[in-house]
C-alpha cells in the first residue's frame, strides 16, 4: 500500500504543478500592478452603470436587421440570410408530377374542395388576419415550415391520396391517433432513451401540431363536402 500511496501523492503534486502558473500570488500581483486591463465590455445589457455599446461598437452591428443587412454586403449566400429555395426543391423532387399521378387534385374536387371553394374562403381568411400573418412571417414560413412540408412530401403524398379516398373520417382518425399517442406518452411518463427528457414534451412538439392540422383538414373537407 505504501508504494501506491506514494504514487498517488506524486501524481497529485505533478498535476497541481502542471496547472499552476509560474510565480506566487504576490509575485503576480506585483508584476501586474499599475497595468490597465485589456478587457473591454461591448454590451451594456440595459445596465446604466455599464458601457454604452453605441460608443464602442459599429452602428451597423447593432440590431438584428442592421446586422443582417451588413452581412449581406460582405458575404454572398451567408447562412444568416440564406433562404430555402422552395420552387427548386419542388422541381427537383418532381412533386407536381407525383401529385398529378396520384390524382390528388381530382380527389380534392371529389371531396368538394375545388378552386371556387378556396377562392370563397380567402375573404374569411383575410378577416381572421391569416393572410397578414403569412405576409409578415414569410422568412419563418419559407425557412422553417416549407422544408418540413416539401422534403418529406414524396413519402406523404401517397398517404394523403389514400386519406382523400376515404374522406374526412380518415383525417379525424389520424388526429385521434396522434392525440392518443401523445396522451400515452404523458400518462406513462415515457422518457427519451439516453437523454432522460420527457418523451411527451419532446414528441408533443410534432404530435400536437400534426393532430391539429389533421383535425382542421378533416373539418375543412367535411364543411366543403357537396
Amino acid at each position: 500500500m505504501a508504494p501506491l500511496t506514494q504514487c498517488l501523492v506524486l501524481t497529485t503534486l505533478a498535476t497541481a504543478a502542471a496547472f499552476s502558473p509560474a510565480g506566487t500570488i504576490s509575485q503576480r500581483s506585483a508584476a501586474t500592478a499599475g497595468v490597465p486591463s485589456s478587457t473591454a465590455v461591448f454590451e451594456n445589457f440595459g445596465l446604466d452603470f455599464a458601457e454604452d455599446q453605441t460608443e464602442n461598437s459599429d452602428i451597423r452591428l447593432l440590431g438584428e436587421d442592421r446586422y443582417k443587412q451588413w452581412v449581406a454586403t460582405t458575404t454572398d449566400n451567408s447562412f444568416l440570410n440564406r433562404q430555402y429555395n422552395a420552387v427548386r426543391r419542388i422541381r427537383e423532387l418532381d412533386l407536381l408530377k407525383k401529385t398529378a399521378d396520384l390524382g390528388i387534385l381530382a380527389k380534392l374536387e371529389k371531396n368538394g374542395l375545388d378552386l371556387a371553394t378556396v377562392e370563397s374562403l380567402l375573404p374569411q381568411a383575410e378577416k381572421l388576419g391569416l393572410l397578414s400573418l403569412v405576409a409578415n412571417n414569410q422568412q419563418l414560413l419559407i425557412n422553417g415550415v416549407a422544408p418540413l412540408l416539401i422534403e418529406p412530401a414524396p413519402l406523404l403524398l401517397p398517404a394523403v391520396a389514400g386519406a382523400l379516398d376515404v374522406g374526412p373520417p380518415a383525417f379525424f382518425a389520424l388526429a385521434a391517433a396522434l392525440a392518443g399517442a401523445e396522451g400515452y406518452l404523458i400518462v406513462n411518463d415515457v422518457e427519451v432513451p439516453f437523454v432522460g427528457l420527457p418523451a411527451g414534451a419532446v414528441a408533443g412538439l410534432l404530435l400536437v401540431p400534426l393532430s391539429l392540422v389533421a383535425a382542421a383538414a378533416g373539418a375543412a373537407l367535411a364543411s366543403a363536402k357537396k
